[in-house]
């Protein structure tokens, strides 16, 4: 028996309408984590056919954090500026900018990371793989493995969101387009921290 109570959880959980929550809860036979599965499944696919789709309004959200030691700039873009003022969206753009402060990426996404520092870091880790006495089909499975370790690292997009770090940051993107319905993009931000600046810049994702 599915009760408004738990749609009303599911909702509160997800964000997702009223009416995909009861038909989640009822595809998954009321077992909410499956439902919460499944909306985000559903989510993906969603987000997947508005990939092509131009996304030229948005918002240049800025975050200050420790008392000015940290400061980011970020500009997240959708299709109208009737969803880039809706509170869920800046609050994505708030989230977006309160992550990459926390988080430090470098680089928006695995394109952006120039080719020569992806192979010196290939090289590093090669020699780190063969200095622990690997075969050489095993040392290069081990540099690739690393490798995408490294992305996940440097890459905002690869990076578990830092309030929710059972979904990447491009998972956390994708709830969001299928909630929104329009196509949504970072295409670019900056990171400052006192003494020391952290520029990440790319094109859109």
């Amino acid at each position: 028996m599915i009760t408004a109570q738990d749609v009303k959880r599911l909702r509160e959980r997800t964000g997702a309408g009223m009416m995909e929550c009861k038909k989640a809860l009822t595809d998954a036979q009321g077992d909410f984590e499956r439902a919460v599965d499944l909306l985000r499944e559903r989510g993906l696919a969603q987000a997947a056919k508005k990939a092509g789709r131009v996304a030229n309004e948005g918002v240049i959200e800025s975050y200050i954090h420790s008392q000015g030691r940290i400061g980011v700039l970020v500009e997240v873009n959708c299709e109208t500026d009737f969803v880039a003022n809706t509170p869920d969206f800046r609050n994505l753009a708030h989230d977006l900018a309160m992550h990459i402060a926390a988080a430090r990426p470098r680089y928006l996404n695995r394109e952006a990371v120039p080719a020569d520092e992806v192979e010196h870091e290939r090289e590093v880790l090669r020699r780190q793989a063969m200095a622990e006495g690997k075969p050489p089909a095993i040392v290069e499975k081990m540099v690739e493995g690393r490798l995408n370790k490294f992305f996940q690292e440097v890459c905002l997009l690869e990076q578990p969101f830092v309030k929710n770090p059972d979904v990447t940051v491009d998972q956390f993107i994708k709830e969001h387009i299928a909630r929104l319905g329009e196509q949504i993009t970072v295409r670019r931000f900056t990171r400052y921290e006192r003494g020391e600046a952290l520029d990440g810049a790319g094109t859109e994702a």
